[in-house]
């Protein structure tokens, strides 16, 4: 019985060392003398300072900034939680979204939904839009639209809310990817917000788009996947060629 257990048991001694500990030192060995960079997980500095990854989405709300698309990544962003939503095309929750009760009995947003994700991105880039219903009547008593009155007002059975914006808003804006972590918008999108960003850093927005050109990265091999803007890096550009008074 030893000599039939002993083979097994040698060899599998020999591959646990081979493809356990031999072939992962040799491969790490390898990515940080060829690419060190990105073997450390393409991390980006500014003043010495960790930033971010050019590999992974996070959050931009500030106005002098490029937004990222939405993500369902955990709470939102979440490197530990990345996926999307699993929500189909049709789903009511992912056109409409769903409130809840918090724990103070407080009614909260729970998902935005995309027809709420249109709203705030036509109001944030000044993109022309249609209301069944004056937006007036959603906001609270600061002036701020009350995102949890306009949830509801778009799941209302009888008299929905019909929002829809003038000119076409780019898919990416106002969907998330499958991973909830793509670092990436479409120059289209990048393009949309142009002005606004414009406006806030007080400079043309001819010099901010032309910034988003040279930020454009194009297909690899130039036929797979489409050009796209990496959100991070076009907004370190940003602050390092047109920098706020609040820097």
């Amino acid at each position: 019985m030893l000599k039939e257990i002993g083979p097994g048991f040698r060899l599998t001694l020999v591959f646990t060392i081979l493809t356990g500990l031999l072939y992962p030192a040799v491969m790490t060995g390898i990515s940080q003398l060829i690419f060190p960079k990105r073997a450390n997980g393409s991390l980006v500095e500014v003043n010495g300072k960790v930033v971010g990854s050019s590999l992974i989405g996070q959050p931009f709300s500030k106005p002098e900034y490029f937004h990222p698309r939405p993500s369902a990544a955990g709470s939102g962003y979440d490197a530990t939680a990345s996926g999307g939503s699993n929500l189909g095309p049709t789903s009511a929750k992912l056109l409409h979204g769903t409130t809840k009760m918090d724990d103070k009995k407080n009614e909260v947003v729970d998902y935005d939904g995309i027809n709420l994700r249109v709203v705030h991105y036509c109001l944030d880039n000044d993109i022309p839009y249609d209301s069944s219903i004056p937006l007036d009547q959603f906001k609270d008593a600061k002036g701020d639209l009350d995102d949890v009155k306009l949830i509801k007002a778009f799941n209302d059975d009888k008299n929905p809310l019909v929002f829809a914006a003038k000119t076409p808003i780019p898919p990416d804006a106002v969907t998330a990817s499958s991973s909830g972590l793509d670092p990436h918008i479409s120059p289209a999108n990048a393009l949309a917000q142009a002005a606004r960003v414009a406006k806030t850093r007080n400079v043309s927005a001819d010099q901010v788009r032309q910034l988003i050109a040279q930020s454009t990265e194009n297909a690899d091999l130039g036929f797979l996947g489409e050009p796209r803007v990496n959100v991070l890096m076009l907004n370190v550009a940003l602050d390092q060629k047109f920098p706020t008074s609040k820097q």
